[in-house]
């Protein structure tokens, strides 16, 4: 596998990835959760059911029964205006007020008292059921060291009502005025009646309460009327004092001299018309008189018998002398005595008319003295009228207060009228409309319901106990966390040993001496941990660790040379046994191999090799021995090993590994092998490896699956820069091949033991 192009900052404890997923995506996503996680989600939702069931059968059955009441918009009206206080419409908020009633304590305690539940034990224990059952052996521990007296009637009604409280529910039908009573209860029969209780406890409460605030509406009334009956009779007697105080006199509503201003004004209006029309006929009839026009006609002439006869004559004379002046000349003698005759009877006609405009004259002056009469007496009448303004402005004021007080005490006596008409017969808008009857079945618990409520409550909780226990499991579990956290690939994954493989005893290595010292050092053939890729080289294991080999060998860094550090970021995660199986699986291949044990403080791979050992890696480095009396030799793979020996504790180990004799050393080893492994202590306890970074040419990462924490490897790569830089790679070790899968998603598939079988690979 080959080393992934990666961000030099991607092992900093702040790298955020954030990856769009497909619906598919998410699907498996989801679904890999599940399988994940499904021995929790099935285990907590097989406990929650087990509750349920538990509940289900150790409570025992209540029911529950309905009466529906009714708030009637369209109120008895037996008397007008039959409200003292006037009628409040009927609205949302006062239906809830009503609610609210309904469940009040008062009306509680009145079905407590009636139907006397106070000596009912389900109203005065602590309940029913498993949990009452509980409550109660708490109750009675409780009594037992407290004291032994018999419960108060007050506390006895506490519980009642709490009781009550619990399994009464009032709720309103949709948006209309109906309310429908709920209670439940282990009796059957007991529920409806307390229901069918409520709601006659709640129309007698509104009764009482009409009742007793029409009561105290009348005797406020009452001591009202008595104030304003008391002022209305002051403020008229006021009235009547003033009017005889000043002499004011009225009939028909209105004062006298009003009165009399009223008539002498209308009389002198006619009088000042009369002198007027007086006038003007005389004036006409000294006009007609001055100008002597004996055909002038006024009103009195066409009634005046002597006038008429004289103009009838005239007009008679005037006709015949026409007629003759026409026949006979106008000089003629005939024609001048009717001339004469005419003008005689002009003057007489003329006369007459002096004397009816004598008349008129005298008509005149008797119009205008009844005029100056008339006006005389309008000027005493406004004389007398002006002295008694002001009176009048102050008995107008006298008046309206005394009306004011009458009014109000004549409503006042029309509203107590019709509050004692309540107070004798008061009216509630509620009422009943569907009694509550004994119910059939139970209402509660539901099995149905509690069940599929405990599965589905059981699988959310078993999912969120499943989510926590993913996002707070920070190991690594998966190539893709190692890629995306990290920023490198993971090459191999290593499963995890059986416990016989993991035995010490079974690693064992034995060593001897052959002849004296110039003789090769050789280790022997015994199995063990270290050895198991190859003592089972068709092993999952082996097939693992040839993963490694293969990305060291295509890795361009390591063309010459192939110096790979084997490290971890902490001790006991196995780098020593992925060191010592992946040299001898290489020296298995034919390749020169050298193992190189460069934990200078625990040299724990030296001492599972070698362990009787006395000089190794240090004497080299040092010249007390020359390479080549170090170095051990595998007989059976032809691996080189150079162990290392700590006869002491090493302060200094890191400067030994970035000295210049290590350097001559590595470069020595380049020369002689093809391979050269070495072991490296781990990351974060000491500073050794970012040492020897520049004797290395690639590094490999052991984690040890399930156990690593990813914050540790992240500061561990973030602190050691020169280590990151030539990582090759990580290796997943001690993985659990059967769990692998739950948490490697579709990938994880592919580590099944079927497909490495047919290949004959087995574990």
């Amino acid at each position: 596998m080959l080393q992934t192009n990666r961000s030099p900052h991607a092992a900093d404890g702040d790298t955020h990835y954030s990856v769009a997923l497909s619906p598919a995506e998410l699907l498996r996503s989801v679904t890999e959760f599940i399988h994940r996680q499904r021995l929790v989600i099935v285990f907590v939702a097989a406990l929650v059911v087990s509750l349920g069931f538990i509940y289900i059968f150790t409570t025992p059955p209540s029911y529950t029964a309905d009466a529906q009441m009714i708030i009637d918009t369209r109120k008895v009206q037996l008397f007008q205006n039959q409200s003292v206080f006037g009628d409040v419409a009927i609205d949302s908020a006062t239906v809830d007020s009503q609610i609210e009633i309904l469940k009040s304590e008062n009306i509680a305690l009145s079905v407590i008292k009636d139907l006397r539940l106070t000596e009912d034990p389900e109203f005065t224990g602590q309940g029913f059921g498993l949990v009452g059952a509980i409550f109660d052996g708490i109750g009675y521990i409780v009594d037992f060291f407290g004291s032994h007296e018999p419960p108060s009637q007050f506390s006895l009604e506490r519980k009642a009502v709490a009781a009550f409280a619990k399994r009464l529910t009032i709720k309103r039908i949709g948006l209309t005025y109906v309310m429908n009573i709920s209670f439940r209860s282990l009796n059957a029969q007991k529920a409806a009646q307390i229901a069918n209780a409520v709601a006659d406890a709640y129309i007698t409460d509104q009764l009482e309460a009409k009742y007793q605030a029409t009561r105290r509406a009348s005797i406020w009334l009452q001591d009202r009327l008595r104030e304003l009956r008391a002022q209305a009779s002051a403020a008229e007697e006021a009235v009547i004092r003033y009017k005889a105080q000043h002499n004011i006199v009225d009939t028909g509503g209105r004062l006298t001299t009003e009165q009399q201003l009223a008539e002498v004004n209308s009389q002198i209006v006619q009088a000042r018309a009369a002198t007027a029309e007086a006038k003007a006929r005389l004036e006409r009839i000294e006009e007609i008189v001055r100008m002597e026009i004996p055909d002038a006609t006024v009103a009195d002439t066409l009634k005046n018998d002597v006038i008429t006869r004289l103009r009838q004559q005239y007009l008679d004379y005037a006709a015949k002398e026409a007629d003759w002046s026409a026949r006979y000349g106008r000089d003629h003698l005939a024609a001048v005595n009717l001339r004469n005759q005419m003008r005689e009877i002009r003057r007489s006609i003329v006369d007459e008319l002096r004397r009816i405009a004598e008349t008129y004259k005298s008509d005149y002056e008797i119009a205008k003295v009844r005029e100056e009469s008339i006006q005389k007496s309008m000027n005493e009448v406004v004389a007398q009228s002006q002295s008694t303004n002001q009176a009048q402005l102050t008995l107008r004021d006298l008046e309206s207060t005394a009306q004011t007080y009458r009014a109000l005490h004549d409503n006042f006596l029309q509203r107590y009228m019709e509050s004692v008409q309540q107070q004798s017969f008061p009216i509630t808008e509620a009422r009943l409309i569907s009694a509550a009857s004994r119910p059939l079945e139970k209402s509660h618990p539901k099995t149905l319901l509690v069940l599929a409520l405990a599965g589905i409550g059981g699988i959310v909780l078993g999912t969120g106990i499943g989510y926590l226990r993913d996002i707070s499991d920070r190991v690594f579990r998966t190539a893709a966390q190692v890629e995306a956290l990290l920023g490198v690939d993971v090459i191999a994954i290593l499963p995890k040993l059986a416990s016989a493989a993991r035995d010490p005893s079974g690693a064992a290595t034995e060593t001897r001496l052959a002849g004296d010292l110039a003789q090769e050092r050789t280790i022997g053939g015994r199995t063990g941990i270290l050895r198991y890729a190859a003592d089972e080289p068709f092993s999952r294991f082996a097939e693992a660790i040839r993963s490694i080999k293969v990305s060291v060998d295509l890795n361009s860094d390591t063309k010459q040379g192939k110096v790979v550090g084997i490290t971890s970021a902490l001790p006991n995660e196995g780098k020593s046994t992925v060191a010592a199986n992946f040299a001898q699986l290489v020296a298995l291949g034919g390749g020169k191999v050298v193992l190189v044990d460069c934990d200078l403080r625990n040299p724990s791979l030296s001492r599972a090799i070698t362990p009787n050992t006395t000089s190794g890696l240090l004497e080299v480095l040092t010249g007390a021995m020359p390479p080549d009396r170090a170095l051990w030799t595998d007989t059976t793979t032809n691996l080189k090993f150079f162990p290392n020996v700590a006869k002491g504790r090493l302060a200094h180990t890191s400067d030994v590994l970035s000295s210049d004799a290590m350097r001559n050393f590595f470069d020595l080893l380049r020369q002689r092998f093809d391979y050269v492994i070495v072991d490296l202590p781990p990351l974060s306890p000491i500073v050794d490896v970012r040492s020897s970074a520049h004797l290395v040419d690639a590094f490999v990462l052991v984690i040890e699956w399930g156990e690593t924490k990813i914050d540790v490897v992240q500061h561990a790569l973030n602190v050691a820069r020169p280590v990151y830089d030539k990582l090759l790679g990580t290796v997943l070790n001690k993985a659990d091949m059967n769990s692998f899968g739950r948490y490697q998603g579709y990938s994880g598939k592919y580590y099944h033991n079927r497909y490495y079988a047919r290949y004959g690979y087995v574990d």
